[in-house]
């Protein structure tokens, strides 16, 4: 892939075990961006903490690495200064999930135009395998030495339930398929999900390529994702778990488009000069005795 403008001249030096789905993820990622024919310095990839989470440090563009479960807030904001940028928050299930579940219920409640792929794999692979929001049932774990005993999280029911209009799933051991299903949300109007399984060869024994390319199957060709009520059944289902477009709808309207500051100039704000002996006359004119 050398000749792709988002990967680096060379070998870059990867972090990630040998073997682990994040590198088909990669593959798909930087071949969906040369695709689209995006401009390197047009894209901005935001990440918390966690092996996915390195995801932006392998893609030839700009990025902000922050807190673990934070991504989302950041992107929120590249996003609402520059509306014409294209804006990608990527981690791991914990890190968007766990710590960042919250953030996570915000954004499909504010609907930026920002798109969230996550690496799901079920575990907390960066601090050595313990329980996630989207760990089996009775999965052992250094921790939960007798089994997690909590009910996993559902992200795409979730997701739908709370009407975010582009909600996918993919597979990384089908990198094709990842592939266009991340063209597909980068290219939709609005928040985006794209929740993508993913092995930890490392850390989950259990959820392996084998398991889940047993326990997956693709939607039917013939299925319409433009229905809620429809897409909400289909994300319930598992063993197997639907792969592919589940939920697409348009006509909410994009948060960054609703911000005052773009009713009468469309410029993005990081373009903008700003005035700042108004802003040091606000300050004084508030300022406590």
């Amino acid at each position: 892939m050398a000749e792709n403008r988002f990967d680096f001249d060379g070998k870059p030096d990867i972090a990630w075990c040998p073997g682990c789905g994040d590198f088909s993820i990669r593959q798909a990622l930087l071949s969906a961006l040369e695709e689209l024919g995006i401009e390197r310095g047009k894209l901005v990839m935001v990440s918390g903490i966690g092996q996915a989470a390195k995801m932006p440090q392998y893609v030839n563009s700009s990025f902000f690495n922050g807190l673990h479960g934070r991504a989302l807030p950041v992107a929120i904001a590249v996003k609402a200064v520059a509306p014409d940028l294209t804006v990608i928050a990527e981690g791991g299930d914990g890190d968007m999930y766990g710590e960042g579940g919250n953030h996570f219920l915000h954004a499909a409640r504010r609907n930026p135009n920002v798109k969230l792929f996550v690496h799901d794999n079920m575990v907390y692979g960066l601090t050595k395998g313990q329980a996630a929001p989207t760990s089996r049932e009775g999965m052992r774990t250094p921790v939960q030495v007798d089994g997690v005993i909590s009910a996993p999280l559902n992200p795409v029911a979730l997701a739908i339930a709370m009407n975010v209009g582009f909600v996918a799933r993919a597979f990384s051991g089908d990198v094709e398929g990842t592939k266009a299903i991340m063209k597909r949300a980068i290219l939709h109007e609005g928040f985006a999900l794209v929740d993508i399984f993913q092995p930890c060869v490392s850390f989950n024994r259990q959820n392996t390529f084998q398991w889940f390319k047993a326990n997956t199957r693709a939607l039917e060709p013939e299925y319409r994702a433009d229905d809620r009520a429809a897409a909400f059944s289909r994300a319930l289902e598992e063993e197997p778990f639907p792969l592919g477009l589940l939920y697409e709808s348009g006509g909410r309207p994009v948060f960054e488009d609703r911000l005052s500051v773009y009713r009468e100039d469309k410029r993005p704000l990081r373009e903008r000069r700003h005035d700042m002996s108004m802003l040091r006359a606000v300050m004084l004119e508030r300022r406590i005795p």
